[in-house]
């Protein structure tokens, strides 16, 4: 068996804020390096509220320096409503982060969905599937789009993306983007980049904050249970690194590291 995920837990959301910036800055240097771009996925929930925290404060240095003209943001799920919707990630993420990016520090390319496919999901999926494929590779040269970086949350039922416990979409293994019309938690007509998509990822980073999580960060940590984020931290090993502040993390039994 592979490196186990990696646990950084942190007082407070100021430390865990300063701590991701630091891992999302080596990430994307790592992909300008790579490719000259860098291609990360976003998911909704309080996730979009943490990355203004860490990415909106200025550099301390050099080193420090986030180039957003070099970013293409994909969304790691999405639900099908319009772009403008308060139940939309990309308008919550444009709310908290996009619309907050000073000039001088660039502006990303953003990669939404397509609205015009809102009354069929399965076109909405096929439409966001093509525009990775054109994105990344066609289809034939790569088996699955790799990202440079997923950042992602968690539920209280261990789901992430749109992946929840017990779906058969977990099972799904031919299609980079799904559609989903029974998601158990409103809206039930969703998007979601598939399990394998996810876990092929270069690095995931899933962020967790406050003791209402405690109880599920148990399970994911203690059992797995079949849980999709215990089967993001089982198929990609230390490329996945949790970063969750103390009460998240309350009594559950797995090593912590120290980040540096």
């Amino acid at each position: 068996m592979g490196k186990q995920a990696n646990l950084f837990a942190f007082p407070a959301i100021d430390a865990l804020a300063s701590a991701l910036r630091a891992y999302i800055v080596q990430a994307q240097n790592a992909g300008f390096t790579r490719h000259g771009v860098f291609k990360v996925g976003v998911s909704g929930g309080s996730l979009p509220k943490t990355l203004a925290k860490a990415l909106l404060t200025p550099a301390s240095s050099a080193e420090d320096k986030i180039d957003f003209s070099k970013w293409e943001i994909f969304f790691a799920d999405e639900r099908a409503v319009p772009l403008d919707h308060e139940d939309s990630n990309y308008f919550l993420l444009k709310q908290e982060l996009l619309d907050k990016i000073p000039a001088e520090l660039g502006q990303p390319t953003i990669h939404p969905i397509d609205p015009t496919h809102l009354g069929d999901t399965q076109e909405l999926a096929d439409q966001y599937e093509q525009l990775l494929v054109r994105s990344f590779a066609s289809r034939d040269s790569v088996k699955l789009p790799i990202f440079d970086l997923l950042l992602l949350g968690t539920g209280p039922d261990g789901h992430t993306c749109s992946l929840f416990p017990g779906h058969p979409l977990l099972r799904e293994t031919s299609a980079w983007v799904a559609p989903i019309e029974d998601s158990p938690k409103p809206p039930p007509k969703r998007v979601t980049l598939t399990l394998p998509v996810v876990t092929h990822s270069v690095k995931i980073a899933f962020v967790a904050t406050g003791g209402g999580k405690k109880d599920i960060m148990k399970e994911i940590f203690e059992q797995g249970n079949g849980l999709p984020a215990a089967l993001v931290n089982e198929a990609a090993g230390e490329r996945c690194s949790w970063f969750v502040d103390e009460p998240a993390v309350e009594g559950v039994a797995f090593p912590r590291r120290g980040f540096l």
